[in-house]
């Protein structure tokens, strides 16, 4: 029985580790570049981050300017080097929060395009910020996420990361080794399960066994 179970268990890890290989394979192919992750947060959020910005500078000028006592004790005096000093402050504080509002804006946009769950990761990155790191759950989200839509090795139409056949001609996704019949990669040159020697294949054509003389 316990040998029953840990045989099963010991399937499911290798199958895991096999399916989160392929994934780090085809997160490989993503070309990141920030100023194209950056553009997929909403504009209406990086407006509206300004616009708080703005007003809050505003706000703790006319405070500076009108109440004496809001200013710092040793600036009491200078109402320009309060106004600035005041300004800094709140500047700051706007970057911190506007870089948790622009994470947020990004994982639920990034995910929705990656087929996952938008609402329980941005949910879950939101929960993971009050932590003493609070960038840890972006960290996770970037190491668990799946691979964009890629497109067909056959039909170039695009297909999810997650299929086996491509619905459109049904081009192998997934090879596998002629030999151990484990799944492989198409840029692998040999099998990292059984070392066979694999033979470049046409696109969607399983590869092969490498003939030798």
């Amino acid at each position: 029985m316990s040998t029953s179970g840990t045989g099963i268990g010991q399937s499911v890890s290798d199958s895991w580790s096999e399916r989160m290989r392929m994934i780090r394979l085809r997160r490989k192919k993503e070309a990141f570049r920030f100023s194209e992750e950056f553009r997929i947060i909403p504009k209406w959020l990086k407006a509206l981050c300004i616009v708080l910005y703005v007003i809050a500078i505003a706000i703790g000028v006319a405070v500076v300017i009108q109440a004496p006592d809001a200013r710092p004790a040793d600036l009491r005096e200078n109402v320009a080097l309060s106004a600035l000093a005041i300004a800094g402050a709140i500047t700051a504080v706007a970057i911190i929060l506007s870089a948790c509002i622009f994470m947020l804006g990004y994982v639920n946009r990034d995910a929705r395009r990656r087929g996952m769950n938008s609402a329980l990761w941005t949910w879950f990155v939101l929960l993971m910020l009050p932590t003493s790191v609070g960038i840890i759950g972006l960290i996770i989200y970037l190491l668990v996420r799946e691979p964009l839509p890629y497109p067909c090795p056959r039909c170039a139409q695009p297909v999810g990361p997650r299929f086996n056949f491509c619905p459109n001609c049904k081009c192998n996704l997934y090879p596998s080794c002629p030999n151990c019949k484990r799944e492989i990669a198409e840029t692998d040159k040999f099998c990292p399960y059984c070392a066979t020697e694999l033979k470049p294949a046409q696109p969607g054509e399983a590869p092969s066994i490498e003939s030798r003389s």
